[in-house]
C-alpha cells in the first residue's frame, strides 16, 4: 500500500500540488531568470519554442476528439 502525506489524507492538498500554484512559480521563475541572467534566458529559448510546437500539436486532436466523445455521447438525436 502506498503511504500518503498526512494532509491529503485529511483531505487537504498541499499547496505546491496545485497545478495554477506550480504555474504561477514556473512564470516568476522565468521572470527572473530573464531579469537577472538574460545570457541564460536566450539559451533556453530552444526549449520553450519546443514547449509551444508540443502545445500546438496537442490542441488539434485534443478538439476533435472532444467533439467526436461528444456526438457519440448523444442517445437522442431528434
Amino acid at each position: 500500500m502506498i503511504a500518503q502525506h498526512s494532509a491529503e489524507v485529511r483531505g487537504k492538498t498541499p499547496l505546491h500540488r496545485h497545478l495554477y500554484i506550480q504555474v504561477l512559480v514556473a512564470i516568476a521563475a522565468g521572470i527572473l531568470v530573464g531579469y537577472f541572467y538574460p545570457d541564460v534566458g536566450t539559451e533556453l529559448k530552444p526549449l520553450g519554442d519546443a514547449f509551444i510546437k508540443l502545445v500546438r500539436m496537442v490542441i488539434a486532436p485534443v478538439i476533435f476528439l472532444t467533439v467526436a466523445t461528444g456526438i457519440a455521447g448523444m442517445s437522442d438525436l431528434k
